[in-house]
């Protein structure tokens, strides 16, 4: 931790502001210290479509260990965020001197295409309605606690992008699952679950 600490620099990144955009050259690696920061990419069209969101712990740019590089997506700041940055020449030196650190990138790899190759088949397969039912679930899932109420981890904008609908579609949708005793909406970022093998047979 003290040779990472040696080389890692602090930056600062305000709401709303880019950490880089598509195109930009991919030299370093990204890890959040505290914040959040999405992933996106733009369509043709110019609309946003969200990829992941980044929590305190979570890195991204990390191409750049592996080749010469730019970036495919945009990075940026949903909240005030604080972040760690190493560049791609002192990384490569800590992965050859502490291969345990390449073992946790590369299991980091592993679930991100795991969780791709889920959206992708879901959006290839699944009606939208399953598809929110299935998200909710997996919020649910990723809880720490044994309560039924969660917390949107993004906005409502934001998730309709992630799972390829419109806020209006999702809206409904959430309405509509309400209406059918599967959820309770609490306000614009909590949902309690009632009823979660309904849900899931939606």
């Amino acid at each position: 931790m003290k040779e990472i600490m040696q080389v890692v620099q602090s930056i600062s990144v305000k709401r709303g502001e880019t950490l880089y955009h598509a195109g930009d050259k991919s030299n370093a690696l990204y890890i959040v210290h505290q914040g959040q920061v999405k992933i996106y990419h733009l369509t043709e069209a110019g609309k946003e479509q969200l990829v992941r969101i980044l929590l305190p712990g979570d890195f991204t740019g990390e191409l750049a260990l592996f080749q010469d590089s730019i970036h495919e997506s945009f990075a940026e700041a949903m909240v005030d965020t604080e972040i760690c940055m190493i560049r791609r020449q002192d990384l490569h030196r800590l992965l050859l001197k502490y291969p345990t650190i390449s073992l946790e990138i590369l299991t980091e790899f592993a679930n991100r295409l795991e969780t791709s190759e889920k959206q992708s088949t879901r959006f290839a397969t699944e009606k939208v309605e399953t598809r929110i039912a299935l998200f909710l679930a997996e919020c649910l899932e990723r809880k720490r606690d044994e309560g039924n109420d969660i917390e949107l981890p993004m906005s409502k904008k934001d998730i309709a992008s992630y799972l390829g609908t419109t806020p209006e579609t999702l809206s409904r949708r959430l309405t509509q699952f309400e209406e059918q005793g599967y959820i309770q909406q609490k306000g614009q970022r909590k949902i309690e679950v009632l009823d979660l093998d309904g849900l899931l047979f939606v």
